[in-house]
């Protein structure tokens, strides 16, 4: 019992002595206002901390093309924040101080809301210093400094750190950017960061219908911070991981979609048109691979915004004379055409016979049914319906529905060809048009274009089925979606035949009817491009005013659609305006187009000059089954396949290839071999894309990052420098 007694007694006193330490040292403490033990001022903001939670937000995902070349992506941004002084009981300032002893903050609000508002676009110097001087009064330690502030780039951060103003620091923040913009403005629509969401947020297009698919999940944190802005070591505690947006891949090319940009940025100039359009899609697949309305706009700063209608998807309008070949294809398939049979071209007056039910030509025009002519009123005798084609006549059009198609069968096929409904493209707002063929007038007008209503999208869906052997697809633009950490593919979209309105025959009978278009004296003659075997139908229609309730009598829609090649077309490009100058534009627009697209998908007649000019001609192979064989098989398999090879390891057995077996690849495209050697060195990549280098090291299994936009221009790791599985690649593109 006694030895219990003096443990119990030997623990109080201990306890006596640590209670006594403490209240000296919080005695001391107060008094001298330093620490006991380290002599510190226990009141220096260095030393004062608090607790913080802070939200970690998850990182929104990149839009890619489908090369892999960055669409729009989440990039660091900084946001200013104004250090104020403290004070101290007596009113004078005390602190906080940097390293040396020099004020680290505000010193005087005048000339630093002067300074900053010389370098900052959308500040005035007398709302800077009016937020610095309410935030002083108001007792605040430190204040952002409102709009104009936030989110600014890197290389503006660094012209105001060159100022050297006392007080003025930057934390971390985030923003969306788009490397080349405009790049189909309406379509991949902009994000930007809300204040009450407090992260960046889908505002239009894909941004914004895909916004739940690309925003991360947020995370927590909590950590002890200094007041001036710094994190105690060792005090960070992971609450919730964040997680990362998923991915989104594009049909689109960026190369073919810039292209496309400067020549509809010299459709709207030149021509002063109102508006323009064009769309570049795979004939088989339905990938769209190049999307542009316009008037458009900077993504990156999207201030002014000219029109929230996409001229694809949303624009409802009466094409023209590109819906006659939909009115022909009615008359083939349904057994009517009448073949080289001949009609008075010129003018179509008519009745409607009640009796009868049927329409009825006549020779002189008849009240309550206005005369239809041919474009400009030209005329062209009398020719055979196949020529009527060719020269776009509008009164072929009317002898076919009023003489030969029937009604109820012109309707069905037009429903069938997808017209008056959406479709359903996975992402994208659309309008459906509408059906107009109450009245005898309106049934002969839709036959020409004019009257029912559509849209381009529709369109490029129902002339894949012309082109396509009968085989309508499915416009689609989002092609893949990723996980934002492993990248694994989540979803996948692919060709989806949507109907099969006509025939093979039929389509085939189409084809050599719109190759006769660009022919000489055709309607579509200055269209026709030296070396390529294309097939076309031009349109020119008026243009309905919703504003005025009538049609303008000077704005008329001006509009091609193309495929090539003619015997088995890879590509269509659809091209247009609405102008004043619907007779004498320029056919350089499309062609530069159609071009371009076809470099892209690297088909023959791409580049119309001869080799001795200096031009190039493409080509396409099939890829061979290449894994598991030895190089001297590969060597002799890809004799004749005249695209660049790069050989990864000095192994003599080949574990994996790209692109994989009976994969297309074209001239302008590189084949990666990957032996089973585990010497593997660094090439030289300059002029690769992105996707290239993205093949490589996804093969090799290095991590790599890339910025700018084009081809490498800049690798962080020499050529022959040996790779190892923790080497990290860095790329510059330009």
């Amino acid at each position: 019992m006694k030895q219990t007694n003096k443990g119990i007694y030997r623990i109080i006193m201990v306890m006596l002595v640590i209670g006594t330490l403490v209240i000296a040292n919080v005695l001391f403490t107060m008094v001298t206002k330093k620490h006991i033990w380290s002599g510190e001022n226990a009141l220096n903001s260095q030393i004062a901390s608090s607790i913080i939670e802070e939200k970690v937000q998850g990182k929104r995902g990149t839009i890619y093309d489908r090369n892999y070349n960055v669409i729009a992506q989440q990039t660091v941004a900084y946001t200013i924040v104004a250090t104020l002084p403290s004070y101290d009981s007596k009113g004078n300032i005390d602190g906080p101080y940097d390293e040396s002893g020099n004020p680290a903050y505000v010193e005087d609000t005048a000339t630093t809301a002067r300074a900053l508002a010389k370098v900052l676009k959308n500040t005035k110097r007398k709302t800077l210093q009016a937020i610095l001087d309410n935030a002083i009064e108001d007792g605040l330690m430190q204040t952002e400094l409102g709009t104009g502030t936030k989110r600014i780039s890197k290389e503006l951060k660094e012209k105001i750190e060159k100022l050297n103003l006392s007080g003025i620091t930057f934390k971390d923040d985030v923003s969306r950017s788009y490397p080349v913009s405009p790049f189909s403005s309406n379509l991949i629509g902009f994000a930007s960061y809300d204040e009450d969401a407090q992260t960046i947020v889908g505002k239009m297009g894909l941004e914004q219908s895909m916004n739940d698919i690309l925003s991360g999940t947020d995370g927590f944190v909590r950590y002890q911070q200094t007041v001036s802005g710094s994190v105690l070591p060792g005090t960070i505690t992971v609450y919730e991981e964040a997680t990362n947006g998923d991915n989104v891949v594009l049909t689109l090319d960026s190369n073919l979609q810039e292209t496309v940009e400067s020549v509809m940025k010299s459709t709207m100039e030149d021509n002063e048109a109102e508006k323009a359009w064009c769309c570049v899609m795979e004939v088989e697949t339905g990938e769209i691979l190049a999307w542009a309305s316009y008037p458009t706009f900077d993504q990156n700063q999207p201030i002014e915004i000219p029109s929230y209608t996409d001229n694809i998807s949303e624009m409802n309008f009466e094409p023209g004379s590109v819906m006659k070949v939909m009115t022909y294809a009615t008359a083939i398939d349904t057994g009517v055409f009448p073949e080289n049979t001949y009609f008075r071209a010129g003018e179509f007056n008519y009745m409607y016979d009640t009796t009868t039910g049927k329409i009825k030509r006549t020779s002189e025009p008849v009240e309550g049914f206005p005369t239809i002519r041919d474009a400009l009123e030209k005329d062209f005798g009398t020719i055979t319906f196949e020529t009527g084609l060719a020269y776009s006549s509008n009164v072929g059009i009317c002898e076919l529905l009023a003489n030969y198609v029937n009604y109820d069968d012109f309707e069905s096929y037009l429903k069938a060809f997808g017209f008056f409904q959406a479709t359903d493209i996975p992402y994208v707002n659309e309008t459906t048009g509408w059906e107009s063929m109450d009245t005898v007038i309106d049934y002969l007008s839709t036959g020409f274009g004019q009257s029912s209503s559509i849209t381009v999208l529709q369109l490029m869906q129902a002339y894949s089925a012309i082109f396509n052997d009968g085989n309508m697809v499915r416009p689609y633009v989002v092609k893949q979606i990723e996980d934002g950490d492993s990248n694994e593919v989540i979803k996948n979209y692919d060709t989806e035949i949507t109907g099969t309105p006509i025939s093979q025959e039929t389509a085939s009978k189409m084809k050599d009817l719109m190759k006769d278009v660009l022919k000489e004296g055709a309607s579509g003659a200055r269209f026709a491009i030296d070396g390529v075997d294309m097939i076309a139908k031009t349109g020119t229609g008026e243009y309905y005013d919703e504003e005025t309730g009538t049609y303008s009598t000077s704005i008329y829609s001006s509009s091609i659609m193309a495929a090539a090649p003619y015997d088995d077309p890879k590509i269509m490009v659809y091209w247009g305006m609405l102008s004043p100058n619907y007779v004498n534009y320029s056919a350089s627009y499309f062609q530069s187009i159609m071009q371009a697209a076809l470099i892209a998908e690297g088909i023959s007649g791409g580049d119309t000059q001869s080799d001795d000019d200096g031009g190039e001609n493409w080509s396409t192979y099939t890829m061979p089954m290449l894994i598991n064989h030895t190089n001297d098989y590969v060597t002799n398999k890809l004799q004749g396949i005249d695209v660049p090879s790069i050989v990864i390891g000095n192994g003599q057995n080949i574990v994996n290839q790209y692109p994989k077996k009976d994969s297309l690849v074209t001239s302008n495209d590189r084949i990666f071999i990957l032996t089973d050697g585990s010497d593997i060195t660094m090439p030289n990549m300059t002029g690769w894309s992105y996707k290239d280098v993205k093949v490589f090291c996804d093969l090799v299994g290095i991590e790599f990052s890339a910025s700018g936009q084009g081809l490498v221009s800049e690798q962080s790791i020499e050529e022959g420098k040996q790779i190892q599985s923790n080497t990290k690649l860095e790329v510059k593109l330009s």
